[in-house]
């Protein structure tokens, strides 16, 4: 059943009343025309309720813009979705097309701070955001009496002599729903065995990020990436204005999980519409590490959720913990998630309950 405006419809039912399903809702395949963005292909999903979201199918298949009835979601970056024959790889250069929005990809062979390991110098990231999709396929289609809206494509990260890894994405969501859900794969396809990173950069910012929105994670052990985030430990759940000479704070944290494997993360703004609030669902069993990403300065005033293999300090650190995965010749990995809106009282006390859930199974 089709949930639209307060009531619940059939296939038949609902195309009785629209010329075509366009007129509440679906997919629509777009191109930037001009500036450093000329040439991305977009696609613009919405599903009827007043969620909408952009998926930039020449930067990864990540996120962009995403609102709620007008809200915006995501915090934007001044870049804009660069087109990527800009891309710089070298050190930081990722930074100068980092489009922000509600999912930039960060991987596969690297994530995380800039480093040299084994003779390979590698830039901030990874370049799989930076990858044009492939094989693609955009639209809507009934299945029985659910209007399904899909986005699905695959991207090569490969180099001769070097990693051959395929990137196999699909984001689905449901005319009616709040919610998409993104499910990757990632394959070996060469014949040697290939470092592995990859991070979901989830960027949340204003007006549900502010000083009255709520924080709420699972966590169980918190731990500061570096020196400056170690200062600010005691309120790493606490939020702010924008503060002129803010420096970015990276907390790790240990999360929870409930009884079927799954964690979940929010950030929740009650001052807004009738309390509005962006989840984040997944399995820790795929995505073992959580970082947060504290930034609340001056244009740059954005809540990182980060879901990943690894952690943020860049693969030659991963590989002298003894913590860089990798991949075997054809092996393949799995990666879901969900992201969704919770809109009323009644629905921010059933997302509370599902991150309480977590806290109380402590898993690991």
């Amino acid at each position: 059943m089709v949930q639209l405006f307060g009531k619940d419809y059939t296939k038949q039912e609902l195309l009785q009343w629209v010329g075509d399903v366009s007129q509440v809702g679906g997919v629509e395949r777009l191109r930037i025309r001009e500036g450093l963005q000329g040439g991305v292909e977009v696609v613009q999903v919405r599903t009827g309720t007043g969620l909408s979201f952009e998926v930039l199918l020449s930067r990864g298949m990540d996120i962009g813009r995403t609102d709620y009835r007008g809200i915006p979601l995501a915090w934007c970056s001044p870049t804009g979705p660069v087109a990527p024959c800009h891309f710089d790889p070298r050190g930081t250069g990722w930074l100068r097309s980092f489009h922000g929005g509600l999912v930039a990809t960060c991987g596969l062979t690297t994530a995380g701070a800039p480093s040299t390991d084994a003779g390979e110098e590698l830039g901030l990231h990874g370049r799989i955001s930076h990858i044009p999709a492939r094989e693609t396929f955009v639209g809507g289609q009934w299945q029985g009496d659910d209007y399904v809206l899909r986005v699905e494509g695959k991207m090569r990260e490969a180099v001769v002599f070097g990693e051959n890894l395929v990137f196999h994405r699909r984001i689905e969501t449901k005319l009616g729903e709040n919610r998409l859900l993104i499910q990757d794969k990632v394959e070996n396809c060469g014949f040697v065995e290939t470092p592995h990173m990859l991070l979901y950069h989830i960027n949340l910012g204003f007006p549900l990020l502010g000083p009255e929105a709520e924080l709420w994670l699972p966590t169980l052990e918190v731990t500061p990436r570096d020196a400056v985030a170690a200062r600010g430990l005691g309120e790493w759940n606490k939020l702010t204005g924008p503060q002129e000479g803010f420096q970015e704070q990276v907390y790790y944290h240990r999360l929870g999980q409930d009884s079927t494997g799954f964690t979940w993360v929010a950030l929740v703004n009650r001052t807004l519409a009738q309390g509005l609030g962006v989840y984040v669902k997944y399995r820790p069993g795929q995505l073992s590490q959580f970082t947060q990403w504290k930034m609340l300065g001056q244009g740059t005033y954005v809540l990182g959720f980060e879901p990943a293999n690894c952690r943020v300090e860049g693969r030659a650190k991963e590989r002298e913990r003894g913590t860089l995965q990798n991949l075997a010749p054809q092996e393949e990995r799995l990666y879901e998630l969900e992201i969704g809106l919770v809109t009323t009282p009644e629905e921010l006390v059933w997302l509370q309950a599902q991150v309480a859930a977590c806290q109380e199974e402590k898993g690991t």
